[in-house]
């Protein structure tokens, strides 16, 4: 059985100075999304990872540094973000309209 990683929660033991780490939260009206779908994309909008978010809205991702496409997928409506992100931790939020 395949499934995504727990998401959210601390980095301990995570070495930021080695590793780039995109991670972030889905919300709709003031809410945090549980159970929505995050996409990974790199810069050609080729899929690379999805995971699903947590009770709480959040979302993780280990990736190489670049320019990435965040996409979320959820019963409440999508939202899509692009972020440089660099080696260590890089935070965002995903805001459905």
């Amino acid at each position: 059985m395949c499934g995504a990683p727990k998401q959210g929660g601390v980095l301990d033991g995570i070495d930021l100075s080695t590793q780039t780490v995109i991670q972030g939260s889905v919300w709709h009206d003031g809410d945090p999304v549980a159970g929505a779908y995050v996409r990974l994309l790199d810069e050609t909008d080729e899929f690379t990872a999805e995971v699903v978010t947590s009770p709480e809205g959040e979302f993780r991702f280990f990736a190489a540094p670049g320019k990435w496409t965040l996409r979320s997928l959820a019963p409440v409506g999508r939202a899509e973000r692009t972020i440089a992100a660099d080696v260590g931790l890089n935070e965002t939020t995903l805001a459905i309209a």
